[in-house]
């Protein structure tokens, strides 16, 4: 007698696709730090070689000083930390890395609201600072 094979019950089923759902999105999530830690560095080097660029050719800075721009990093920058720090809680559990980036955030919110005299830069890339030590700690909490 041939044996005809049974499908696998339902909630067998569920839960493989349940584990690889978590697996992958441990692996996506982790992706997803390194990246917002990646653009915080680039963030950090916007910041810097700007300043730098704006005390040597002032009269082009004028060209370049647009508060739409910074607006949208900051927008991109809430959108990493969301998807990559609420993950990460889910993941791990711990409050804290999220805790952080979010401080770091608000350093960054609060810095577009700063006169362009310098002090914006610095609040800035603190704040972006704070923000990948956030990404670093949700990174190592999945470990």
């Amino acid at each position: 007698m041939t044996h005809v094979a049974r499908p696998a019950p339902a909630l067998t089923r569920l839960g493989a696709a349940v584990r690889a759902v978590r697996d992958s999105r441990r692996l996506t999530a982790m992706l997803g730090d390194q990246l917002a830690m990646g653009l915080s560095g680039l963030c950090l080097v916007h910041c810097l070689a700007t300043s730098i660029f704006f005390a040597s050719v002032a009269s082009v800075g004028v060209a370049f000083d647009n508060h739409l721009f910074h607006v949208i990093g900051l927008i991109v920058a809430i959108g990493f930390a969301l998807v990559t720090l609420v993950a990460g809680v889910l993941s791990h559990g711990y409050m804290m890395p999220f805790a952080v980036g979010s401080f770091g955030l608000g350093m960054m919110a609060g810095a577009l609201s700063r006169p362009h005299d310098g002090s914006e830069v610095v609040a800035t890339m603190v704040g972006v600072a704070v923000v990948a030590l956030g990404h670093d700690l949700n990174r190592r909490a999945r470990h």
